[in-house]
């Protein structure tokens, strides 16, 4: 797809160029190792690696042209340089551009806080899916074009990712996208180009304080995709969380607002919460959904307001509500043949795994011991290590400290450093088992009929990530597996 480079730097911030931006070029990359003939390319400072440092390397592969933010010592004849003041911000617009902008021919709706993202974002997918619409979704778990799947790697993909699937979904005549919007993606520009229908907000804690410094920073850069909404667009906010109305401040859009507990624009009432379901009032209605816990009448009311705000009728909407399916990973559950209840779930932070454990807590009947199987993440913010060990023994019956993915750590480690955060009249019903899978089996020997296991942080994961090699492991086939070989 050839274009002409001062095409694609329309909307850019440029300082300063060296040669023509009247030329042809072929594509757009930030990685040097994919540059070719005629390409763009884009020069990033990232945490690990400076993209400036490679810009001799771009050029040798073909490079046509070259985005930074300080001009290199010498320039190459035959290249353009241009620079600008932020290469992150540059890449959004270059990308967009390049894809024909194609946020703004389909609706997009950005859905970001700290939980509920995953599930809001796929459960609106389907929900539309099922109301006759071609549909897109942007995951953690997956990327969909409609009903062609493909594999997602981040949260937020990067912009050029992003546009190309966007794209994509232009070409298949979708009409509704919607996305997942993590706080590195607001943080790294790479949703700053894009054009938003509306945003939605469901919750703020504990995360990602490896990567921002403090929680105000964090809090600050999920305002900022709200106050970045055009007017035309709708900004939906969790207004029972205290921050929810921190993110309405400066945004232009149209504010909307939902709540269980507060006065809000869309309320919801719990009427019963079993492990089959809920009972949900919605603005007078009753509807009975297969999902269960408060954080799911919180998503689900989520999802009831921006179909609404969409223009989907509200009897509709609920008929709807009452037919989704639990998204994978996420509070997802068997039942042995023994009866023990197995509940596979992506709870990695320490609220996560408190809404979790207290979700199954109201609907147990108290007979029956809750078995909690949670490790934490290598390489990844250490402070929620033994906030996460201390919920888990406080709220289990039993807890078993595992690994996650140790990444480059080593998983004792870890796990000595979730053991400091176990109160002391918690110690007798808390041990560590390092290899994951192992834990997982003691839970079930250790299980009764009528019994509940929770298998909390890797969710929806098919992998274990230890030492830079991935290996095979998914939660809920071993759980399974495990079960069944047990009850013969």
């Amino acid at each position: 797809m050839s274009k002409l480079l001062k095409d694609i730097l329309y909307k850019v911030a440029i300082e300063a160029v060296h040669g023509s931006t009247d030329v042809v070029i072929g594509k757009l990359d930030f990685d040097s190792r994919k540059i070719g003939a005629n390409d763009v390319f884009v020069a990033i400072r990232g945490s690990i690696s400076d993209g400036h440092d490679y810009i001799q390397k771009a050029i040798d592969l073909g490079a046509k042209a070259i985005i930074c933010d300080a001009f290199p010592e010498q320039f190459a004849s035959e290249v353009t340089y241009v620079q600008v003041n932020d290469t992150n911000k540059a890449l959004a617009f270059m990308a967009a551009n390049y894809f024909g902008n194609p946020s703004e021919k389909l609706k997009l709706v950005g859905i970001t806080g700290t939980n509920g993202k995953t599930t809001i974002a796929s459960l609106l997918y389907q929900l539309f899916k099922k109301a006759g619409f071609k549909v897109g979704l942007l995951s953690t778990v997956k990327i969909l074009v409609d009903d062609v799947e493909f594999k997602a790697t981040h949260t937020t993909p990067d912009s050029i990712t992003i546009n190309h699937f966007l794209n994509e979904m232009v070409n298949a005549s979708i009409e509704y996208c919607f996305m997942e919007v993590s706080s590195h993606g607001i943080h790294q520009k790479r949703t700053e180009a894009l054009h938003f229908t509306g945003g939605v907000f469901t919750n703020l804690s504990h995360d990602h304080l490896d990567y921002h410094p403090t929680f105000a920073e964090y809090r600050d850069v999920k305002k900022s995709f709200f106050d970045n909404l055009p007017k035309t667009a709708f900004a939906i906010s969790n207004i029972d969380d205290k921050n929810g109305a921190v993110m309405m401040q400066n945004t232009l859009a149209k504010k909307r607002t939902y709540a269980l507990k507060s006065y809000a624009d869309y309320k919801a009432q719990i009427l019963e919460n079993l492990l089959s379901g809920l009972l949900l009032k919605i603005e007078g209605n009753e509807v009975w959904v297969k999902l269960i816990g408060v954080f799911n009448a919180y998503n689900l009311l989520a999802i009831y307001a921006t179909a609404i705000e969409l223009g989907l009728d509200n009897l509709e909407t609920l008929r709807l509500l009452s037919e989704l399916e639990s998204v994978s990973g996420r509070f997802q559950y068997i039942v042995s043949d023994s009866n023990v209840t197995a509940i596979v779930d992506y709870a990695h932070t320490p609220d996560a795994l408190e809404n979790v454990l207290k979700t199954i807590n109201e609907v147990r009947t108290k007979n029956e011991q809750l078995i909690t199987i949670v490790g934490c993440g290598g390489n990844r913010d250490k402070a929620k290590r033994p906030i996460m060990a201390e919920i888990a023994s406080e709220l289990s019956n039993k807890t078993i400290l595992t690994s996650d993915n140790p990444r480059d750590e080593d998983p004792e480690v870890i796990i000595g450093e979730m053991e400091a955060g176990v109160p002391p009249q918690n110690h007798k019903k808390v041990f560590a088992v390092t290899d994951r899978k192992q834990a997982i089996k003691i839970a079930c020997q250790l299980a009764q009929p009528n019994d509940i296991i929770l298998i909390a942080g890797k969710g929806h994961e098919t992998y274990q990530e230890i030492k830079g090699i991935r290996t095979h492991f998914d939660d809920m086939e071993i759980v399974k597996g495990i079960l069944e070989e047990l009850h013969k």
